[in-house]
């Protein structure tokens, strides 16, 4: 059996790939990618303390993890496919205004 502690190691490397992700990157869909592999590394170590601790209850706030973060991929990308249609580009640094 694996022990949790290999579980929280891997959130936490996936939870750090996904904030130098968001950093780094300029590219606003990158940057919706890595916030998704944040949410998908507090799943992980959602689902490995409710294992540990045989309780449901981190499990099932998993559930209500990932559908939130569908509705945010798919809010997000509207508003992405929006931006590049006015403004020809998904670059942060290029976007400084919302207005239509």
């Amino acid at each position: 059996m694996i022990p949790v502690n290999w579980y929280l190691t891997l959130a936490a490397v996936l939870f750090c790939i996904g904030v130098y992700g968001f950093l780094t990157r300029r590219n606003v869909v990158i940057m919706l990618l890595s916030v998704e592999l944040m949410l998908n590394a507090v799943n992980l170590n959602l689902v490995a303390i409710s294992h540990y601790m045989q309780d449901l209850s981190g499990q099932i706030l998993t559930f209500f993890v990932i559908a939130v973060a569908a509705a945010e991929a798919a809010i997000g990308l509207a508003i992405i496919v929006t931006v590049f249609r006015n403004r020809r580009t998904v670059l942060g640094d290029q976007i400084t205004e919302l207005r239509g």
